[in-house]
């Protein structure tokens, strides 16, 4: 429930209300049993409601890695970027998507643009 507690002005009870995104950053926070609190996520949105970046926190507060995401003119992610806790460049991901809009094809780089790998979605629907 860390989610509500970073969201006080929306609200709880009304499960239908979609969370506007808009400019929203979600702080998820960790406490331990003697009370010690520490940033261990955040989530930032664009103006446009896109996730733009997250970034995971060790026990300590200190960034154990970051993702940048970017956005091509059909509003889909083309571009996942992973930084690594120095904020180093570690690979980045390019995707390709289907008809239906959902991801086809994705592509993992090196930080010097290498292909290292390929990642292929296939959906099956199993209607009973």
């Amino acid at each position: 429930m860390a989610l509500l507690a970073c969201l006080p002005a929306i609200a709880q009870n009304n499960s239908d209300q979609k969370i506007n995104k808009k400019n929203l950053v979600i702080k998820e926070w960790n406490t331990s049993a003697k009370g010690a609190r520490t940033l261990g996520h955040t989530t930032i949105f664009s103006p446009e409601g896109r996730k733009i970046e997250e970034t995971e926190y060790d026990s300590f507060g200190k960034q154990k890695w970051r993702k940048r995401f970017e956005y091509g003119s059909d509003g889909k992610v083309s571009r996942e970027l992973l930084y690594n806790e120095n904020n180093r460049l570690v690979n980045f991901k390019k995707f390709e998507f289907n008809e239906f809009g959902r991801k086809k094809i994705q592509y993992t780089y090196d930080p010097k643009g290498k292909l290292t790998s390929t990642k292929i979605y296939e959906y099956i629907s199993e209607d009973a």
